[in-house]
């Protein structure tokens, strides 16, 4: 079944301007394909998250946060993958598995996602529709910790992000099913 639909335009062009800074992963190559290993179960994968490092951001950073957002999900409103708060700013680097819960991460706090989990679930998107893009977004943050806990929305983690971005590191995959 194919969903016969464009793919959305990046979500992070729409946003307020904010420094750019590197951020790599070893898990798969930037705007390719990603492997099953950080597919959601549901879709036939292992549900790991890919590792994730990064270097030269902004200034003033005295925290991060960490998103994964699906664009091309078929909602109005895309699809929260993965969302962690209050990442220290020593911290420059998750290793792959590190979006399985608070006791993986080094600092900071998981936010439930669109599938109501604390932790990362991985790739989904419905059989035969366009290949999604699932950007992880490092965000540098002015605060250390921002006025957000465990039971805030992605979308709310985003809107105070509007307010204390300093910088964003932009790295995407792709999967369709």
């Amino acid at each position: 079944m194919s969903l016969d639909r464009p793919t959305a335009p990046n979500p992070y062009e729409l946003l307020p301007q904010a420094e750019s800074f590197g951020v790599s992963t070893e898990s798969f190559a930037a705007g390719a394909a990603m492997d099953l290993q950080f597919v959601h179960g549901s879709a036939g994968g292992e549900n790991v998250s890919p590792q994730l490092s990064w270097s030269g951001a902004p200034a003033g950073t005295r925290s991060y946060c960490v998103t994964c957002f699906d664009p091309d999900a078929p909602t109005p409103s895309g699809f929260w993958h993965w969302a962690v708060a209050n990442i220290p700013a020593g911290v420059t680097a998750l290793a792959a598995g590190a979006g399985a819960d608070d006791d993986a991460l080094p600092g900071g706090f998981h936010l439930r996602n669109d599938f109501g989990d604390a932790a990362y679930d991985g790739c989904a998107p419905p059989p035969g529709d366009v290949p999604h893009r699932y950007y992880f977004v490092v965000h540098a943050v002015d605060v250390e910790e921002l006025p957000v806990d465990g039971a805030a929305s992605p979308a709310v983690l985003s809107f105070n992000l509007a307010f204390h971005t300093l910088g964003r590191a932009i790295v995407h995959g792709t999967y369709a099913h």
